[in-house]
C-alpha cells in the first residue's frame, strides 16, 4: 500500500469515474486503474464499483482513513516548514452562517495581520453539513452549533447566545414585547429540521412547558431561517445575532420566556493533532471571540 493508490482511490470517489480522476491527478486512466486494483489486489475487497464508478461499502471506508492520512501529511509538510519559517500552510474553516455574518469579517482580518502566510478557507453550512466535512478532513475546524454527538467529534464552547422571537408585522405575535413558550406553541413557525441542535433543544423546551410546536415550514439553515422570517414569510425562533436592533425591517423581535440560549462550539477532529497554522487559527479565533462577542447584544463569552 503506497500513498499513490490512496490518491488514486480519493480521486475516484470524489470525481466518480477512473477517467475523471486521470484528469484529476494530471495521468493516464491506466495508471489510476492500476494503483485501485493493487490497492484491492492487497485488501483483498472489492473497493469500486466498475459499472458505476461508486465506491463499495469497503472502498468508502478506506476513502474515510486515506482523507485522514492525507490530511496528516499537510499538516506534516506545514508543520516543518513553520518551524523553521513563518507559520503558513492553508487552513479550512467552517462556519455555521449566523454566526460567520459578525465573525468572519475580523476573523480574516486577523489572521491576515498575525499570520500573512496562512490561507484561511472559510466554509458557510449548516452543522449538520459541516460535520461530515469535518469527519472526513474536508475541514480542519468548525463553528458549530452545540451540543454534538458523534464519537470522531470533540469541541470546545465558545460563547452562549440569546434566543428571541422574529415575528413579521401584522401577525398576532408581533403585537407582544414578551411571550411564554405556550403562547409561542399555539402558532405555526418557521423551524428548523428535527436531528439539529437548535430545533431539539427548543422542542424540548416546548414540551416541558406542557406544548408542542407546530412547524409552519422547516428549513435546514437559521440565515435562511431569518431571510424568510424578515420576509414576512412567517415567524421564527432566531440566534439574536440573527435579529440585531440595527437591522430595519417590517418585523418585530419578541423575548420569550423560559427558553435558553443557544450555545455555539469549535469542533475538530478527536485524536488528530491540528497543523501548526490550525493552532494559530484556533487562537487568533478564540481572541477575536474575546474582544467581539461584548459589542453584541445576547452574546455572552463562556467563563466570562
Amino acid at each position: 500500500m503506497d500513498l499513490r493508490q490512496l490518491a488514486a482511490l480519493t480521486a475516484v470517489a470524489d470525481h466518480h469515474s477512473f477517467s475523471a480522476a486521470a484528469r484529476a491527478l494530471h495521468t493516464v486512466q491506466s495508471n489510476v486503474s492500476t494503483h485501485v486494483a493493487r490497492l484491492e489486489r492487497e485488501l483483498r475487497v472489492p473497493l469500486v464499483e466498475r459499472s458505476t464508478g461508486n465506491l463499495t461499502e469497503a472502498g468508502a471506508l478506506v476513502v474515510a482513513r486515506a482523507r485522514r492520512i492525507q490530511g496528516e501529511l499537510e499538516s506534516l509538510v506545514s508543520d516543518v516548514a513553520s518551524s523553521v519559517d513563518q507559520i503558513s500552510g492553508a487552513v479550512r474553516l467552517g462556519m455555521i452562517g449566523t454566526t460567520g455574518r459578525w465573525l468572519v469579517p475580523v476573523l480574516l482580518e486577523a489572521v491576515s495581520r498575525a499570520y500573512p502566510r496562512i490561507q484561511l478557507v472559510v466554509v458557510d453550512a449548516t452543522t449538520t453539513s459541516l460535520l461530515p466535512q469535518l469527519v472526513t478532513g474536508h475541514l480542519d475546524l468548525s463553528v458549530v452549533n452545540l451540543p454534538i454527538d458523534d464519537p470522531d467529534v470533540e469541541a470546545e464552547p465558545l460563547f452562549d447566545e440569546d434566543r428571541v422571537l422574529v415575528a413579521p408585522e401584522g401577525h398576532p405575535l408581533a403585537e407582544h414585547d414578551r411571550i411564554t413558550l405556550t403562547e409561542l406553541a399555539e402558532h405555526r413557525l418557521i423551524l428548523e429540521p428535527k436531528g439539529t441542535a437548535f430545533r431539539d433543544l427548543l422542542d424540548q423546551e416546548v414540551l416541558r412547558a406542557g406544548a408542542k410546536l407546530v412547524p409552519l415550514a422547516e428549513v435546514d439553515g437559521l440565515r435562511l431561517v431569518a431571510s424568510l422570517a424578515f420576509e414576512g414569510f412567517g415567524p421564527a425562533i432566531l440566534p439574536a445575532t440573527a435579529a440585531p436592533s440595527w437591522l430595519e425591517g417590517r418585523w418585530r423581535r419578541v423575548e420569550v420566556e423560559g427558553i435558553t440560549p443557544r450555545s455555539v462550539g469549535l469542533a475538530t477532529r478527536r485524536r488528530v493533532l491540528l497543523s501548526a497554522p490550525g493552532r494559530a487559527v484556533h487562537a487568533v479565533l478564540l481572541d477575536v471571540i474575546a474582544a467581539e462577542a461584548p459589542k453584541h447584544r445576547g452574546l455572552y463569552v463562556r467563563g466570562t
